[in-house]
């Protein structure tokens, strides 16, 4: 077994496939993972009843910061 580099890869799915995808060498942190958000999910985001209106993310620690739930509320 060979180590190498290590990266995160970090995906935003529909039932259609993927809606965004990013990957950052090393580990992903609440910042990056934020960006990744605001940036390129968001931004292909729509209101509710509209394809991809809903936003679900699973209980990992930095998906849960209060910036990220107030700029979400912002956008809608």
């Amino acid at each position: 077994f060979v180590r190498g580099n290590q990266y995160t890869f970090i995906a935003a799915l529909t039932i259609k496939g993927y809606l965004a995808t990013h990957v950052i060498p090393d580990s992903a942190d609440t910042f990056e993972f934020f960006d990744f958000i605001v940036e390129d999910v968001l931004l292909q985001m729509a209101p509710y009843p509209n394809s991809n209106s809903v936003l679900v993310m699973d209980n990992c620690q930095i998906h849960h910061t209060d910036i990220l739930l107030n700029v979400c509320n912002e956008i809608g």
